[in-house]
């Protein structure tokens, strides 16, 4: 009898409390819903079960506040059998993918900016990025400068030109992805 009231005693520990089973089960519901906000492109690509997929395409479809509350509800009820580790990892992996790419980005227009403020800027940049053809490039930042100059001067409601602007942006992103592809991934070992 004292033996069976240890075994039960012991038992009761080893289960998650209740407040722990609610915290995993609301982890659940905000993966879901993070789910519920991803493409269905990258969708696609997790390999969801098709009950689960099917689910959070319709909470996408659903218009109504409360039917797509209910629907988010119904994905994270789902994702009790789903590899939730696994999906959780692909998430944070296409986040931390997408921030570093919108870093990058900002990083190529601070560059674009600087060289259209000041010549000052040109000579360092050009010493960084050797393999780009210097008269090429000083022209490209000419003619975005004045298309610059040109849209300053027409009135606020006519489109600017933007030509040689992006351009310009797409010469720096490309001399960037050239010294990139040139630099070794690995040191070498010796």
């Amino acid at each position: 009898m004292e033996h069976e009231q240890d075994s039960e005693h012991q038992e009761l520990q080893d289960r998650p409390s209740k407040s722990q089973v609610k915290r995993d089960m609301l982890a659940l519901q905000a993966l879901g819903k993070r789910l519920v906000d991803t493409s269905v492109e990258r969708l696609k690509r997790l390999n969801l079960e098709e009950k689960l997929l099917a689910a959070i395409l319709l909470a996408q479809r659903t218009t109504s506040r409360e039917g797509r509350r209910r629907q988010v509800h119904y994905v994270g009820k789902l994702m009790r059998e789903a590899p939730a580790q696994e999906i959780q990892a692909q998430l944070d992996a296409w986040d931390k993918g997408s921030a570093t790419e919108t870093a990058h980005m900002h990083r190529l227009e601070r560059d674009r900016d600087r060289l259209l403020a000041s010549d000052d800027h040109l000579t360092p940049w050009l010493e960084q990025h050797p393999s780009v053809d210097i008269q090429a490039f000083r022209a490209l930042i000419r003619a975005a400068r004045q298309e610059a100059k040109k849209n300053a001067s027409q009135p606020a409601d006519h489109m600017p030109q933007r030509k040689h602007y992006r351009a310009l942006f797409q010469a720096i992103k490309a001399a960037y992805d050239e010294k990139n592809e040139q630099q070794p991934s690995d040191p070498p070992t010796t």
